[in-house]
């Protein structure tokens, strides 16, 4: 979230605008209900949460719910990895663009310090939440000298590093297409030190192509929504912490689900408006975007996109 938009004394949402752990709960019963079995938990800063131990331990007793897992910047993550993963939580992603500390702060314009994620990494791993996933946004002239290493490192710990393409999900992050490093590029490079097989997905509508080292020790996955959008076969949801439904990352309206909520509505109301919400969707940002953008090296399409903070990864 950039310092010169929000800045120290900024009027985020009063806390009565929040969605309740209950609200939630309600709505992710409904979600699974729907056919929904995975639950993540983002941001923002999931961690920023107050007791979001307490959340977790609810979605954790919903019938149907077969997996809940957190995305988190890491920076809060040793405190509370164990209180997590006895609520319930199984598996965690950890955002790190870069083991450098120069580099990880011009990514990330951030006030910790890189040992800190590595710190909470490891209370992950000790607290038995695996695999862990370490996401890393690349950036060409930034961060991209740094793949190579990320892979080595993350490979001799058993987890398993992702590369992500970077993305123009809102508005306040100046991308240009220049900025990306296609997939296939990201693989070349790690292929070439350490030589790599692709995997088969582990689910329809997987985000990440898996790819495995051959001599059968880890695997790396790599997000490429910009030069090979997935939005055919995209499963996902998002609902945000005020309640309202987005059913892409890069949407421009949401549907507000809070105000339901708190008319009284019952919940076969509620099922049928995410039901109509959900048939309805036509979301296919980044097909068209590719199709523009990739001849010619420009931004295709001004939306009034939802910011990242606000909606999750």
């Amino acid at each position: 979230m950039p310092r010169e938009v929000y800045g120290r004394g900024y009027d985020f949402l009063p806390r009565e605008e929040l969605l309740t752990f209950e609200e939630i709960a309600r709505l992710a019963r409904l979600f699974v209900a729907l056919g929904a079995r995975k639950i993540r938990l983002t941001g923002g800063e999931p961690l920023l949460r107050r007791d979001l131990p307490d959340l977790v331990a609810m979605l954790d007793v919903l019938p149907g719910v077969e997996d809940i897992t957190l995305t988190t910047n890491g920076s809060l993550l040793a405190r509370h990895a164990a209180a997590l993963a006895d609520a319930g939580l199984r598996r965690i992603s950890v955002s790190l663009d870069s083991l450098d500390e120069a580099t990880f702060a011009r990514m990330n314009d951030v006030g910790f310090p890189v040992r800190a994620v590595l710190d909470g990494i490891a209370a992950a791993e000790a607290a038995g939440l695996s695999p862990i996933k370490v996401n890393m946004v690349v950036r060409r002239a930034i961060n991209e000298g740094d793949v190579v290493p990320m892979a080595r490192y993350f490979r001799e710990r058993g987890h398993i590093l992702r590369l992500i393409e970077y993305m123009d999900v809102g508005h306040t992050n100046g991308w240009r297409m220049d900025d990306v490093v296609p997939a296939a590029e990201l693989i070349e490079r790690i292929d070439a030190d350490t030589p790599l097989v692709a995997l088969p997905a582990n689910y329809p509508g997987e985000v990440a192509n898996r790819w495995a080292y051959r001599d059968g020790e880890g695997e790396v996955g790599v997000i490429a929504s910009v030069t090979q959008p997935f939005c055919g076969d995209c499963t996902r949801a998002r609902l945000t912490a005020d309640g309202q439904l987005y059913t892409c990352l890069f949407a421009s309206q949401g549907h507000d689900l809070r105000a339901a909520l708190r008319s009284g509505a019952r919940d076969a109301d509620l099922l049928g408006t995410i039901g109509e919400v959900w048939r309805a969707r036509a979301d296919r940002y980044s097909e068209l975007r590719s199709r523009a953008t990739l001849p010619m090296l420009e931004p295709p399409i001004d939306l009034d996109r939802v910011e990242m903070s606000r909606i999750g990864g």
